[in-house]
């Protein structure tokens, strides 16, 4: 895993005269899993949601491989800002599915209408990632028809059917009970240990320590501690840290 895949550098982000993000910086490597751990409103969905491009930052860079979004507050034109979005996944807290659409089309639509495959192609790859998840049975189902979880599992392979290089999660199981939430953590390993580059805001501390590579504490808008997970997790060197774990009992 030498090579960075992603960079973010000196992050800022202001809503009005309140910045909420402070100069985060953090790197990410090809096949590498991050947990962003940190209490709420410490700026962990903003600063997700300024990577994949659907915050607009107030300064900073954000470059994915050769590709730069944008530069010391200086964002790329349309096209470049397309091109790198594509290689990006991103699933969402509360799953976002298209309540009129079945699951296989909620799976293939994106894939035909952004990538430009045809009906067959988009199919057989849905399916393929339907299977993985645990759901090719549901493939005609609609998604008032599936539990959370199983709705949560279609989420993540729509994401992967786009093919993305790096992958972010945003609270993938804070809308789901402790059974169900289970089941989206052990999806998520499984991609783990295919190497798939993954970025997970979390707050399943034990899911950070054995899965992640390296975990970000950000607290008040600004990275408090970054290291490998077992590290920052077991032995916390920040007291802001250490305080924060206290209520997870260590993980």
């Amino acid at each position: 895993m030498d090579e960075i895949l992603l960079r973010v550098e000196d992050l800022r982000k202001s809503f009005g005269n309140t910045e909420v993000l402070h100069g985060v910086s953090f790197s990410l490597r090809r096949g590498e899993v991050l947990s962003i751990i940190g209490p709420s409103g410490g700026g962990k969905s903003t600063l997700l949601r300024c990577v994949v491009n659907l915050e607009r930052v107030t300064s900073g860079t954000i470059r994915l491989g050769d590709d730069v979004l944008v530069g010391r507050g200086v964002y790329a034109p349309p096209a470049v800002q397309r091109r790198i979005c594509l290689r990006i996944g991103l699933v969402f807290q509360s799953f976002n599915l298209f309540p009129h659409f079945s699951v296989l089309r909620n799976v293939t639509e994106a894939q035909r209408v952004v990538l430009g495959r045809s009906r067959e192609q988009a199919t057989a790859h849905a399916m393929d990632l339907l299977d993985k998840m645990g759901l090719a049975g549901k493939a005609d189902a609609y998604p008032c028809e599936l539990s959370g979880g199983q709705q949560q599992r279609v989420s993540i392979a729509r994401a992967l059917a786009l093919d993305p290089e790096v992958l972010f999660f945003d609270e993938p199981t804070s809308a789901l009970d402790p059974e169900l939430t289970g089941e989206i953590l052990r999806v998520i390993r499984s991609l783990a240990e295919e190497k798939m580059t993954m970025v997970v805001v979390t707050h399943e501390m034990a899911f950070a320590r054995d899965v992640s590579d390296r975990v970000l504490f950000l607290d008040g808008g600004v990275v408090a501690e970054e290291g490998p997970s077992r590290e920052v997790i077991g032995n916390p060197k920040n007291e802001r840290t250490r305080a924060f774990l206290s209520r997870f009992g260590g993980a």
